[in-house]
């Protein structure tokens, strides 16, 4: 029953991260599709990528692999928005 119980977590876990990552997907299409970066703050984003790491350590650390595969799926959503961004700012200049 355990078993079952500590499954059921997990699985939770893993359906809230992969909304979060699905949260982060018309941000991805504006910037790197649309070519759009208007509005987007780096350093919120640098800040959030700061947080996800620090989660993604947490997870590793109490053995989460729902909190490790989310933190992993979405600070590379987050990274492509930043690296997306940084491109588009650098091609005007």
């Amino acid at each position: 029953m355990r078993f079952f119980l500590s499954l059921s977590i997990e699985l939770i876990g893993l359906f809230a991260g992969f909304l979060g990552v699905i949260a982060w997907i018309p941000q991805i299409k504006e910037v790197w599709i649309q070519k759009s970066h208007e509005g987007i703050s780096l350093p919120t984003f640098f800040l959030v990528a700061s947080a996800l790491i620090l989660w993604l350590i947490y997870g590793i650390l109490i053995v989460s692999y729902s909190i490790i595969i989310a933190n992993i799926a979405a600070l590379i959503c987050i990274l492509l928005v930043i690296f997306g961004v940084l491109r588009i700012r650098h091609s005007e200049n």
